[in-house]
C-alpha cells in the first residue's frame, strides 16, 4: 500500500536450504535449477528445503539495500505445495499462504525421507521412524496446531503479520500464545493454498485450495479481524468429507477431529476433478487445479453488469477460468457460475488491473494476458505467415494474412503491411505480400488488419536474412528409452550452425516436464540445465499416466533457435488387490475401492496402501489381520517392475457374548 511513498516489494519464495541454512544447498546459479542428489530423490524420499518472507526496498526499478528477511520457515520436503500468496487487507496487515509441503502420490505422514523425517516431526525427531496411529508427519503438519510439545510449523496455514517485522498481530486468534509461530496462524488445515484474494471493501479472506485425489476447494475466512481460528480440516477431511486414505490410517490428529463435531469449516465451494464446473462447457475433466482467484469491481468496470461483484477463479489443468456472479446475499453464487475463457493459456494467477479488466498470467507460454469487452463493434484477430522466415541474403519472403479474421458478421477487413521495420506500414495493401530483404540482419515484419468500423488488430514474425537456424541433435538417451523411479538417465547432445559451424557448450538449455496425462494432459516443470552438453537426472516418481519430456533448446549468437523434444515413457507395474473375504475395501494412493481391482503405476513407484479397519460386510464386521507382502495395516509398497497381487486378510469379529438366564415357570394344580 501507498507505494513508492513506502517503497516496499514483498516476495514469498522457495528457499534452496533447509530452515536456517545457507543457499544454494542443491542448485548452481545459471545453471541446475536446484537437482536433488538420490538418494533422498527429489519425489521419493524428499529434498528439503524452506520459504521466506521477506521485503526488500525499491529504488525505481532496482532494489536497494539488504533484503530484509521477515519469515523463515515452511519444512517442504518435496516439489509441491510450498509458499502460496501475498495479499494486503484492509487493515494494512500482510497475509501469507502456504502448503503442506508433503508428498503428492502418497498418504504422507512423515514416513519417508533420507534421513527418515527430515523435517523432524513429532513423535521423534530427525530420523525417527513415524507410522499410524502416532504419526504427526508430512500432510498431517497442516494439523501442527493441535499438537503440542513441539514448535509451531507453518505449513499448511494462512498467516496475518505485521508488514514491517513478519510478526503476528495483537489481534490474532494466538496472540497470547507464546510461540512466535502459532502468533501468526489465522487459518490452518489446507492442503495447497495457493492463492489468496480479499473482497472489494470487506474483510472477507478466500481461498483457492489445491486438491489432491478428487476435491477441488474454495473457502472462506469470514472476518479476518474477528480472532476465530479456522481449522479447514486437511489432510483429515478433503472437500466437505473425509479423505480416504487418512482415514483408513487410524492417525490419531485425524481420528479426534472425527470425534468432535463441528471441529472444521467446510469450503465455500467444491467441485469434483471428474466433473465438470458448467455443463455441457468445453473445459476438459480429470487433471485439476485451482491457481487464480480475483474479484471483479462491484461498480464501474466495463464489463457488463452481470460480473459486478463477481468471483473469477482459474483451474491450470483445465486451462480454464470461470465467473461466480453476486448473488442476491451479495456472496459469490455457487449455482450461478458462468465458463469465462474456455481455453485459457495455463494460468496460474489472476489479478483486476485499474481499468477494470482481468488479467491472468500464462505459465506454459511466458506470456501475461489481458481480457478486454467491446460492447459494440469487436476487433479483428490478425494472423500471419511467411515463407521462408529465414536464409542466405538476398531473401526473397511470400507474406500471407488470410488467416486473419472478424467475429462480427458482415465486417470487411483492410490489410497493411510494415514488412522492412520501419513502422511504417506502407509496404503493401492485399492480403499477400512479397518481400526481399538485402541486408544480412533481423527484422520484425507485421500485418496491421483493419475491419470496416475502424477497429484493428496487428501480428509479427521475425525475418532473419543472412543467417538460419541452428539444428539441435539429442544424442542421449535413445529414442524408445524407458525408465523407472529412480533410474539415472544420461543425457547428451549437440547443435551446429551453417554460419556458425558447431555451438559451444553455453548455447545449449535443456528442460526435463512431466507431463502428467489423467484425461488431458499438463505439464509439470521438473528441471532445467543451462549452458551444457549433457549430464545426469534421476526418474522421478509421480501418478500414472505421465511421462517424461526432454527438451534440448540451442541458441545461436543471431538468437535463432531450435528445439529437440524427446518423449520418455515409463514402466509400468499392474498392481492387483484382493481382501480375503472378498468384497472388503482397500485405499490406495488416497482412494478407496472394493477388492478386487487393480492399478496401473510406474515401475519403482512408491504408493501406499491401506486396509480399513473395522469394517463391515453381509452384516458381519470384520478387522485387519494381515499383509501378502507382510507390511502394516498402513504402509508403502514400492511396484516392482512386473504384475503383482497384495491381498489384505481380515477376520471376522466375534460378537460379545450374551449373558442368558433361565426362567422356569411352575403352574401347581391344587385339587
Amino acid at each position: 500500500p501507498n507505494f513508492p511513498a513506502n517503497p516496499y516489494v514483498y516476495v514469498l519464495y522457495t528457499y534452496d536450504a533447509e530452515i536456517g541454512g545457507q543457499a544454494p544447498k542443491y542448485g548452481t546459479p545459471g545453471v541446475y535449477s536446484d537437482p536433488c542428489p538420490t538418494p533422498p530423490g527429489a519425489t521419493a524420499d524428499g529434498c528439503v528445503v524452506s520459504g521466506r518472507l521477506s521485503r526488500l526496498t525499491a529504488s525505481g526499478n532496482f532494489m536497494s539495500g539488504p533484503e530484509q528477511v521477515l519469515i523463515e520457515d515452511w519444512c517442504q520436503q518435496y516439489p509441491s505445495h510450498s509458499i502460496g500468496s501475498l495479499a494486503f487487507g484492509l487493515d494494512g496487515a500482510l497475509y501469507v499462504s502456504g502448503g503442506d509441503g508433503a508428498d503428492f502420490n502418497l498418504v504422507d505422514y512423515g514416513q519417508a525421507g533420507d534421513p527418515l523425517n527430515p523435517c523432524g516431526d513429532p513423535p521423534g525427531g530427525v530420523g525417527a521412524v513415524l507410522a499410524p496411529p502416532t504419526a504427526e508427519g508430512g500432510a498431517l503438519r497442516s494439523q501442527d496446531l493441535r499438537t503440542g510439545g513441539d514448535p509451531v510449523t507453518l505449513d499448511g496455514a494462512v498467516l496475518r503479520v505485521d508488514p514491517a517485522t513478519g510478526a503476528g498481530l495483537p489481534g490474532n486468534p494466538l496472540a497470547g500464545n507464546p510461540d512466535p509461530n502459532a502468533k501468526r496462524i489465522i487459518a490452518y488445515g489446507l492442503r495447497n493454498p495457493f492463492r489468496l484474494a480479499f473482497r472489494p471493501g470487506s474483510d472477507e479472506l478466500w481461498i483457492g485450495e489445491v486438491g489432491w485425489m478428487t476435491w477441488e476447494e474454495i473457502s472462506r475466512i469470514t472476518d479476518v479481524n474477528d480472532a476465530t481460528l479456522e481449522n479447514f480440516g486437511w489432510p483429515c477431511y478433503e472437500g466437505k468429507i473425509k479423505q480416504e486414505g487418512f482415514d483408513s490410517a487410524n492417525l490419531n490428529l485425524c481420528e479426534s477431529l472425527y470425534s468432535q463435531a463441528g471441529s472444521t469449516t467446510n469450503p465455500y465451494y467444491v467441485y469434483n476433478h471428474s466433473a465438470k464446473v458448467v455443463p455441457q462447457e468445453a473445459c476438459p475433466t480429470g487433471s485439476s487445479s485451482i491457481t487464480g482467484l480475483a474479484f471483479y469491481p462491484n461498480s464501474g468496470g466495463p464489463y457488463p453488469g452481470l460480473y459486478d461483484g463477481a468471483l473469477f477463479f482459474a483451474d491450470f489443468s483445465r486451462n480454464c477460468i470461470w465467473a461466480m456472479p453476486e448473488g442476491a446475499n451479495g456472496l459469490p453464487d455457487t449455482a450461478n457460475i458462468k465458463t469465462f475463457i474456455a481455453n485459457a493459456a495455463s494460468p496460474v494467477d489472476l489479478a483486476i488491473s485499474p481499468a477494470g479488466e482481468l488479467v491472468y498470467v500464462d505459465l506454459i507460454g511466458g506470456t501475461i494476458r489481458r481480457v478486454e469487452y467491446f460492447s459494440a463493434n469487436q476487433p479483428p484477430t490478425a494472423s500471419i505467415s511467411a515463407t521462408p522466415t529465414n536464409g542466405a541474403a538476398p531473401l526473397a519472403v511470400d507474406f500471407d494474412g488470410s488467416a486473419s479474421s472478424d467475429p462480427d458478421p458482415g465486417d470487411s477487413l483492410t490489410y497493411a503491411w510494415d514488412l522492412d521495420g520501419d513502422g511504417q506500414f506502407d509496404d503493401g495493401a492485399g492480403v499477400q505480400a512479397t518481400y526481399t530483404y538485402t541486408q544480412i540482419g533481423a527484422v520484425s515484419a507485421t500485418l496491421k488488419v483493419t475491419d470496416s468500423q475502424g477497429a484493428f488488430d496487428s501480428d509479427s514474425v521475425a525475418i532473419s536474412a543472412g543467417n538460419t537456424p541452428p539444428t539441435a541433435s539429442i544424442k542421449q538417451p535413445a529414442v524408445g528409452t524407458t525408465w523407472t523411479v529412480g533410474q539415472t538417465i544420461t543425457f547428451s547432445g549437440s547443435a551446429s550452425d551453417q554460419q556458425e559451424g558447431i555451438l559451444p557448450a553455453s548455447a545449449l538449455s535443456w528442460s526435463m516436464v512431466m507431463m502428467h496425462c489423467p484425461s488431458n494432459c499438463h505439464a509439470h516443470p521438473i528441471q532445467d540445465f543451462a549452458g551444457v552438453a549433457g549430464g545426469t537426472f534421476k526418474a522421478p516418481d509421480h501418478e500414472y499416466p505421465s511421462f517424461l519430456e526432454l527438451r534440448l533448446t540451442a541458441t545461436d549468437s543471431k538468437g535463432l533457435q531450435d528445439t529437440r523434444v524427446l518423449k520418455l515413457y515409463p514402466k509400468t507395474s499392474v498392481l492387483t488387490f484382493k481382501t480375503e473375504p472378498a468384497g472388503l475395501q482397500l485405499v490406495v494412493n488416497g482412494a478407496s475401492q472394493t477388492a478386487v481391482f487393480s492399478r496401473t503405476v510406474i515401475a519403482g513407484s512408491r504408493n501406499s496402501v491401506s486396509a480399513t479397519t473395522p469394517q463391515t460386510l453381509n452384516e458381519i464386521s470384520y478387522q485387519f489381520a494381515s499383509w501378502s507382502d507382510g507390511g502394516a495395516q498402513t504402509h508403502d509398497a514400492t511396484a516392482p517392475g512386473s504384475a503383482r497381487t497384495y491381498t489384505a486378510r481380515f477376520t471376522p469379529v466375534k460378537p460379545p457374548a450374551v449373558e442368558h438366564k433361565l426362567f422356569l415357570s411352575l403352574l401347581v394344580s391344587h385339587k
